[in-house]
Order: C-alpha cells, then sequence, then structure tokens
C-alpha cells in the first residue's frame, strides 16, 4: 500500500475517509452523509463504518467514516487500527484505486495508526492464486493523507517498520511447509536482515549435537529435512547493558511425530512455527526502526515427521543443560525444542530477561479460545509489562498460575522429568516443564499463543489466516519498559 502526504484535497477526489471519535461527526461533511450515518446509526464506535455519496464540482464523491471510539479509550491506539482495518476491508476490492484520508484533528501518532490498520488489512498472500475474478482481485493502491500535523511522515515511517515486520511474520506462517521449513526460513531471514546491522547466527545439526541439544534434535530426527538455531542479534542500546530474548517455537510442520495427530485438519500445523515468525517478524520491526535496545530474537527451528528414525514414545532425551527427559508423546514437541533454545540464549547471552512464544498446547485454545494468547511469568513486573503491552497493541495476553503443584505433575519415575503431564491443567504443566530450564533469578515469561496466530474468519486487521500476533505486543514492550 502506497501512502502519500499532501496539505489539501486533490482537485480530483472521488473518494475520501474520515476516521472519527465517537460521537463526532465535523459539520463541514456534507449533510447527506452526516444525516445518512445518523440514519444508519453509526456512532463512530470502533472499527464501524458508514459510506455515502455526495456532489461535489460536478463530480459524484464517495465519503467514507470509520469510528475511532472514545477518544480517552485505554486501547486508543488499536482503535485507531481498526478503523484503518475497516476502511482496508470496505474498499480493499471494490474498484476504488486510491483514497484520501482526512486528517481532521488526529495527531502524527494517531494517523499512523489508522495507516497501519489500513496498511495490515490489506495484506493478502496470492503467490500461489493463479484464477481470480475481477471483483476478487485487490484494486486499492494507495492512500493520500491530506493536512496531516508536522512530525506524521516521520512517524508513519518508524511505523510502517512495524507493518513490514507483522507482514514477513503473515508470509512466514502462510507459506506451505514445503517452502518453509528450517533451512529455507534461515534464508528467508538472511535476505530480509541482509543491510540492516543486525547479527545472524546459525547452529546446524553438527553443531547441536556438539552442543548436547538432544532434546531440539531428538524432534526433527524422524525429518528428512536438517534442524537450526537461528539467533538474530541487535545491539541498539548502551554497550555492555544485558539484552532481552525472545525465543520463538520453530516448528515448520507437526504431525505429531509417532504420537501422530489425526488427519483431519492436520494441514493448518504449517503454522506450528508461529512463535518463531512473531520473533523474527518483531527483530525485523525492531532493527529497521533502529530500537534503543540490545535485544536478541532466537528459534529453534525442526520438522516433526514419523519416519523409522522419529523418536519413540517412551524415549529418554538429554538436554542441552544435562537435564533428562522421558517423552512419553511426541506431539509435546515443542517444549522439547525450547528447552534447548532457552538454555542456549542463557549461556550465550547472559539475558537480562526472557520471553517466549509458542504455539504449545491445544488446551490454551480450550482455555481462552482465540480472545488472548496464555501468559505464564515467574516475576510479577515483566507480566504486568506483557500485560500492559498486549493491551495497547491489541495482541492480548491473559495471565495463568504457576505453582509446585503443578510442576509435580510432570516428575518422571526414570528421568528428571517427562514432556507431558495428565490432560487437566496441560498449558500449566507445559509452562512449569519450561520453568525448569530457566536460571535462578532470570526473569522469564512463556506466552503460549496457540489461539492466535492463525484465524478461521477475518478481524479488524487481518483477513481469514494469520494474524502476524505477537509481533506488535514485542515492539510495544521494547518501547515501553527498554526505550522510555
Amino acid at each position: 500500500m502506497q501512502v502519500k502526504f499532501t496539505d489539501s484535497l486533490p482537485a480530483d477526489a472521488r473518494f475520501v475517509a474520515h476516521v472519527l471519535d465517537q460521537g463526532s461527526i465535523p459539520a463541514q461533511i456534507a449533510r447527506t452523509v452526516r444525516e445518512g450515518a445518523s440514519a444508519a446509526r453509526f456512532t463512530g464506535s470502533a472499527g464501524q463504518l458508514f459510506d455515502g455519496f455526495t456532489e461535489q464540482d460536478d463530480r459524484v464523491v464517495r465519503v467514507a467514516l470509520a469510528g475511532a471510539g472514545k477518544p480517552d479509550s485505554e486501547g486508543r491506539m488499536a482503535n485507531l487500527e481498526k478503523a484503518g482495518g475497516a476502511i482496508a476491508a470496505k474498499y480493499l476490492t471494490s474498484g476504488e484505486k486510491t483514497v484520501a484520508l482526512d486528517a481532521g484533528k488526529l495527531s502524527a501518532q494517531d494517523i499512523a495508526a489508522v495507516l497501519l490498520g489500513l496498511r495490515l488489512r490489506s495484506w493478502r498472500h496470492d503467490v500461489y492464486r493463479t484464477k481470480m475474478k475481477d471483483e476478487q482481485k485487490r484494486t486499492l493502491e494507495s492512500v493520500t493523507v491530506v493536512g496531516a500535523p508536522d512530525g506524521t511522515e516521520a512517524a508513519w515511517v518508524q511505523t510502517a517498520h512495524l507493518a513490514d515486520g507483522v507482514e514477513f511474520a503473515r508470509d512466514l506462517v502462510t507459506e506451505p511447509a514445503n517452502v518453509v521449513y528450517p533451512e529455507s526460513f534461515v534464508e528467508l531471514c538472511r535476505a530480509k536482515f541482509e543491510g540492516t546491522g543486525a547479527e545472524l547466527v546459525v547452529l546446524d545439526d553438527a553443531q547441536m549435537e556438539e552442543l548436547g541439544m538432544g532434546a531440539l534434535l531428538g524432534v526433527g530426527l524422524g525429518s528428512e529435512r536438517e534442524s537450526r538455531l537461528l539467533a538474530i542479534v541487535w545491539k541498539g542500546g548502551e554497550a555492555g547493558v544485558a539484552p532481552t530474548a525472545f525465543v520463538g517455537k520453530g516448528v515448520t510442520f507437526d504431525t505429531g511425530g509417532i504420537s501422530i495427530k489425526p488427519a483431519a485438519g492436520m494441514e493448518d500445523m504449517k503454522w506450528d512455527m508461529g512463535g518463531s515468525a512473531a520473533v523474527v517478524g518483531a527483530m525485523l520491526a525492531l532493527v529497521k526502526r533502529k530500537a534503543k535496545a540490545n535485544i536478541v530474537g532466537v528459534v529453534g527451528l525442526v520438522e516433526n515427521m514419523p519416519d523409522g528414525r522419529a523418536q519413540r514414545p517412551g524415549d529418554v532425551v538429554t538436554s542441552m543443560s544435562g537435564q533428562t527427559i522421558e517423552v512419553l508423546n511426541t506431539d509435546a514437541e515443542g517444549r522439547l525444542v525450547l528447552c534447548d533454545a532457552l538454555h542456549w540464549v542463557q549461556q550465550e547471552y547472559q539475558p537480562a530477561r526472557i520471553v517466549d512464544f509458542a504455539t504449545l498446547t491445544g488446551a490454551m485454545i480450550i482455555a481462552l479460545g482465540h480472545e488472548h494468547g496464555g501468559l505464564f511469568a515467574n516475576d510479577d513486573t515483566l507480566a504486568e509489562d506483557l500485560l500492559a503491552a498486549g493491551k495497547q497493541s491489541g495482541d492480548k495476553l491473559w495471565r495463568l498460575p504457576l505453582g509446585p503443584a503443578y510442576d509435580k505433575l510432570i516428575d518422571s519415575p526414570i528421568a528428571d522429568m517427562k514432556n507431558v503431564g495428565p490432560r487437566p491443567a496441560g498449558s500449566i504443566t507445559a509452562a512449569q516443564f519450561l520453568q525448569r530450564f530457566i536460571a535462578d533469578g532470570t526473569p522469564w515469561a512463556h506466552c503460549d499463543i496457540a489461539g492466535m496466530v492463525w484465524s478461521d474468519k477475518p478481524g479488524a486487521t487481518w483477513g481469514k489466516g494469520a494474524t502476524g500476533y505477537g509481533v506488535r505486543l514485542i515492539d510495544r514492550l521494547v518501547a515501553n519498559t527498554i526505550e522510555k
């Protein structure tokens, strides 16, 4: 989506959009549109949209009103994104090619948020679609912002980098597993981060075996694809300050292994690398906008397949930390990938705090549906920071408990732990498993985002499919707590 800025409305403008706070329709908007909006019960609630037509200088002009909700709302930025998203959803394939966005009384940051929502809702992955009817093809190509205050272009440049990160995450999640697998995931990241100043560190099977990453490597034994560990390092903060680490689960396809999943719906498991997509998408946004922070993003990349070399239920593997794991269910593989990645990042970078992202458990979808990601943390301050960032960005989280009683449920009779507990509290025992690999005194949080990275229906700023969840959350956390 091309974005332009101008001081006055183009003389030939035929489509004008206004973003309005709840209960506010300016008098300068044509009477026919104002009265039409009133008749249609348009109130300006977040994401609400009304459009009409008016005559102006011997031509018919289309006018759209998009609601941004209450101006003092805690989720103000997310609501502005919804307004932009509503415009894109309505007109992306409408035949309109360009829209003039009247800045009105919006601030530079407000306009940037509207443009972000408009751009994100315009994203589509049409790479493999060779036959589309005309009415299915996207037509909306550009938006011209009219009368924006000083600083708006600069604000949009920074926000556009965030859009780049969200779109990269969506691309990775959407691509099929024969296109995105551990090695190709790394190469796609190399191309995206080339020339940005970030350092990429890649470990292959042999290097991980030498380090003793038996848990991660065990998951990939049944695949013809080699596994990888990828670290993206950004040193934008003060020298010597310990980085914040973000760690992502990157199972590029998950059959369940020997504990194979049911056939129905297995095609969805191409997005079981949604945690890794969130991490690398956020790193791309942070690096491109030159975030004033020291950050490292680490993703463990594997493919979980059931061939003759695959690990079996009942096998015992040794993690990089030296702790042994009885693998009772090979479909509880994400925690095996994460535990070695978590230990490695602590050993290599001594982070000040760690947040991991993973599509870890189906039980999280049962608990929270598709409205919130699950949050577990050993540190209240980090948890509150994440919850606040979630509300501001729209990537919402809900905190769940940890505790010794839950931890006992993963004790094994023959190893240090087993990789699954009983059916009750499945998401909690998965988090307890990960906590066993966090060094004492290190603030850590685990975000189980199984219900959030893919949507079967369109949302405010995404169409059906990949949502890009997690990218804005990470970016906002860094802005709030490190760059403040």
